[in-house]
């Protein structure tokens, strides 16, 4: 089981590294939005375009990265919104049967199949170099390819949450909250 846990905080350590870069990419995706509309609205007054596309696809991709990395994060920081009619009640080991389970026959099916149908249009993204449509757009495969980044990191992250769940449930949970 040390082993076990061993890894878990490695991934743990991971997604707790990723979810502190995504905290710094709001800030950049913040700058981008707000110099968006200030330069939007002094191109009005000036009669020009200080602003184009890309900048407006910068603040969407930062939008999608944050999402996508801050899932693993935030599940690891135990923030996805749950219906706590009962668990909140349940006893710390009954919490741990259903965390595991949840991660087990929920959480890693899922994204198991988020990875399925998501890789065909990843891989072909790539192939053609897809590129947005607009003018002086960006490219969209690196921002695609982030999908299937997310749901690696949820599987980690779910293993890891299913490895800790089940020290709990083995009474040997002591080793978890070092």
């Amino acid at each position: 089981m040390q082993q076990f846990l061993r890894i878990s905080r490695a991934i743990d350590r991971l997604n707790t590294w990723i979810g502190q870069l995504t905290y710094g990419l709001v800030l950049i995706m913040v700058i981008v939005g707000v110099w968006n509309v200030i330069a939007t609205n002094l191109g009005r007054f000036f009669g020009q375009s200080l602003t184009s596309n890309a900048f407006l696809e910068i603040q969407w991709y930062l939008f999608a990265i944050i999402f996508l990395l801050g899932a693993p994060y935030t599940l690891l920081q135990n923030g996805h919104v749950r219906v706590d009619i009962f668990y909140k009640d349940w006893s710390r080991k009954r919490k741990a049967w259903v965390n595991f389970l949840g991660a087990l026959l929920l959480l890693l099916p899922f994204s198991l199949l988020g990875i399925y149908f998501s890789y065909g249009t990843v891989i072909n993204s790539w192939k053609i170099l897809e590129m947005s449509p607009d003018p002086s757009g960006l490219p969209r495969y690196p921002i695609k390819s982030m999908i299937i980044v997310c749901f690696i990191l949820l599987i980690l992250q779910g293993i890891s949450e299913a490895i800790k769940n089940w020290a709990i449930i083995q009474e040997r949970d002591r080793i978890t909250r070092e």
